[in-house]
């Protein structure tokens, strides 16, 4: 379950990957408790493209103050937020700062990056900051969720971990300082209890998981509730791999006939250079209930769901039917590295229904030149082959120049912004930009 920390905080550690230098291809890095700080300080040009009801581009100067102290393994802090000063567009009487950034409490949540204390090594975890990638234990219910789809919403979500004998608990809320998602998972080491400490922990796993949207922040939208239940075998496991059987059920309470149930199988294999995860479940979706109905596409969908009916997801008619999904998870390094910054990282989920939709969802990272030139690319497809089908896509390239002191970004990609209706406007965005920190 370590996993789950590593991949929240690498995308907390992505900005600070062009610390390394040539050193670290000799020898690995290893985790060390003394405190490291970074100070950094990211300028550049902004423009939001034409949406609904504008009739222009609107531009801005992005500062992007960040300040990270690193204590270790298990403690650390990440302060920062971009700053957005209007050069041209808006409408008449739009202020200086970006308006949307800061309209409401959840808002001032983006000023926390990530606050970290303790890990799943650790009897009891917190973590704060933005939620990207995000899955809730077994992940049939939050699967992929990002709490910063919405372009003018930027809340600080955080998660609790806590193990206490053969009880493993997970809890989590989208939004700290709003009344939104907010879920919990308990799972119990079957193989404990029948069989007390003979055997590897973790051989029998059996799970329940619930949650609900109050949908009161980052603007109103139907509230919702789901529960789920799993359980969990390991069939195989050797060093370096393992392999397991899954099987589930869940529902949506107080909505007679909607309910869902997975058969799965999983993988993970892991080597000195690399690691790799792959799963593959067969779904049945029946009443509305769909397995992973809170994932990456969701803080959209929450307002208006793909298909033709242009209603909110809690309200969408979901249709009966079967689905194959599959995940894979892969990160590598060319010495061997097995901290947060990896030569590769790559994720993809690709989910076909029965009736027509395709869903599919990636990111790739890759570093070259020595670590000094990054380049990262995600993608969303929601409903490829249906009406409404929903795409999102964008790049982000960093490269260190001037022996490693400043650094250069471009960005750019796609947007959806949640109107006052209800609606979705299309809209784009395009950075250029200069940084300069104390890395290296």
């Amino acid at each position: 379950m370590g996993n789950r920390w590593w991949s929240v905080l690498w995308l907390w550690l992505l900005p600070v990957q062009g610390r390394a230098n040539a050193s670290s291809d000799s020898e690995p890095a290893q985790p060390t408790r003394s405190w490291s700080s970074l100070v950094r300080l990211e300028a550049a040009t902004l423009a939001l493209l034409p949406r609904l009801n504008s009739d222009e581009a609107e531009g801005f100067v992005q500062l992007e103050p960040t300040l990270i102290l690193d204590g270790g393994p298990e403690l650390g802090l990440n302060l920062g937020a971009p700053v957005r000063l209007r050069g041209r567009g808006g409408a008449d009487g739009a202020g200086r700062v970006r308006r949307e950034d800061w309209d409401s409490l959840s808002d001032w949540g983006q000023l926390v990056r990530g606050f970290k204390l303790g890990s799943d090594e650790t009897p009891v975890g917190v973590w704060f900051g933005a939620l990207e990638d995000y899955s809730l234990l077994s992940a049939h219910l939050v699967r992929r969720y990002s709490n910063r789809t919405n372009p003018d919403y930027h809340p600080a979500g955080g998660f609790l971990t806590g193990t206490v004998g053969p009880l493993y608990t997970e809890a989590f809320a989208s939004d700290v300082l709003g009344a939104r998602l907010m879920g919990a998972e308990v799972a119990l080491d079957v193989g404990r209890v029948l069989f007390g400490g003979i055997g590897p922990p973790g051989r029998y796993t059996i799970a329940v998981s619930a949650v609900h949207d109050w949908g009161r922040a980052g603007g109103h939208a139907p509230s919702v509730t789901l529960a789920h239940l799993d359980g969990t075998a390991v069939v195989f496991r050797q060093p370096g791999l393992e392999a397991h059987l899954l099987a589930g059920w869940g529902g949506r309470p107080h909505v007679g006939g909607a309910w869902g149930a997975v058969l799965g199988v999983g993988a993970d294999a892991v080597a000195p250079a690399w690691d790799l995860s792959v799963r593959l479940e067969a779904r049945r979706q029946h009443g509305g209930f769909r397995q992973g109905f809170f994932g990456p596409d969701y803080e959209l969908a929450r307002f208006q769901a793909v298909g033709s009916d242009g209603v909110p997801l809690a309200s969408s008619r979901f249709p009966d039917g079967y689905s194959l999904q599959a995940e894979a998870r892969v990160g590598w390094d060319a010495v061997g590295y097995r901290g947060l910054q990896r030569h590769l990282t790559a994720s993809l989920s690709v989910e076909a229904f029965s009736w027509g939709r395709l869903d599919a969802d990636g990111r790739v990272a890759v570093q070259f030149l020595e670590r000094s030139l990054e380049l990262a690319v995600k993608g969303l497809c929601v409903g490829l082959g249906q009406p409404d089908a929903r795409y999102l896509g964008a790049v982000d390239a960093r490269w260190r120049i001037a022996a490693g002191k400043l650094y250069a970004v471009v960005t750019g990609g796609t947007l959806l912004f949640p109107e006052e209706d209800g609606t979705l406007s299309p809209g784009a965005f395009a950075s250029v930009g200069l940084g300069v920190d104390n890395a290296r």
